[in-house]
């Protein structure tokens, strides 16, 4: 049978972290709420830039018009990993750094083998996670939830598509988790450059969105040098705000859990100490009732 003290102090341990698992997921609630209001007001302009973007790629005659659309041979290869910056979110972290590394053996082994495939981690934890297994890492923008904002995330964002058009990497994907609700993430690897042309299928080839023909004002070349640059930044910072509202939402799911197991190892604590207890007691009763029935007989 468990000491008494032992089990009083573990109730009084377990009862210390409940507190803290309650708050933490009540600052992760707050939290969540704001970022959740971000990634929401942003998806709709997102996505209608994106589909611009793709639809005026796809209209191009010549490839060679998009600096950021041209396909070369693969050589060296850039991974954006977007994590968090602090731990206690379950499996968040684990989901990300875990398809990257697939993705390095199943789709880059030769690149891997020959030195060039290179990580951009966003997120302390990410930075960590492949500077302990000597990946080739850009360590220059992990910090950026520090400070989360669309200059911080552009001045990345520019790195990597100057980098690109440089010829410093032929191809760039994002790994990140994409935002569904508080219980739900989904995992995303996206290709980020050379800018995908997406192929129309024959309903929204027939709409009148997607089969018109643009008309550039000053010219196509201006349009494309401003057009481009800036989707590609608010694509870049929308996966980044999928994934700070993403860790919210599965820190608050794992605080919560961590409070109902901490709420149900505890019943079980209490009646340990009560069954403790009620022993301890029945023994000393005994004990006592056997001290007297010795002295009755001696008398």
């Amino acid at each position: 049978m468990a000491n008494l003290k032992e089990v009083k102090n573990r109730i009084s341990s377990v009862t210390s972290t409940q507190q803290i698992t309650s708050a933490m997921k009540m600052v992760a609630a707050a939290k969540l709420k704001r970022a959740q209001d971000k990634i929401t007001q942003m998806r709709p302009y997102s996505q209608k830039l994106t589909g611009l973007l793709q639809n005026v790629s796809a209209g191009m005659e010549d490839s060679s018009d998009n600096i950021y659309g041209q396909d070369r041979e693969v050589n060296n290869v850039l991974l954006v990993v977007i994590s968090s910056d602090r731990g206690l979110c379950g499996a968040f972290n684990n989901n990300v750094f875990k398809a990257a590394v697939n993705l390095i053996n199943e789709k880059y082994s030769y690149e891997q083998k020959h030195d060039g495939v290179y990580i951009l981690p966003l997120g302390k934890k990410s930075f960590e996670f492949f500077s302990k297994r000597n990946y080739n890492v850009v360590d220059d923008y992990y910090g950026i939830f520090g400070d989360l904002s669309f200059d911080q995330a552009k001045v990345a964002a520019e790195y990597v598509m100057k980098s690109f058009v440089d010829g410093g990497y032929d191809k760039v994907e994002l790994i990140y988790n994409e935002f569904k609700n508080v219980a739900t993430q989904i995992l995303q690897v996206e290709q980020f450059l050379p800018v995908e042309q997406v192929e129309a299928s024959e309903e929204e080839t027939e709409s009148s969105f997607t089969n018109q023909e643009y008309i550039y004002q000053p010219s196509m070349q201006y349009v494309v040098e401003e057009l481009i640059p800036k989707s590609l930044k608010v694509q870049f910072y929308k996966a980044i705000l999928e994934s700070n509202a993403s860790e919210h939402g599965a820190r608050m799911t794992a605080m919560d859990q961590a409070t109902d197991n901490a709420g149900e190892m505890l019943k079980a604590l209490k009646l340990t100490y009560n069954r403790t207890r009620q022993a301890a007691i029945t023994k000393e009763i005994l004990e006592i009732v056997g001290g007297a029935e010795a002295l009755a007989s001696d008398g």
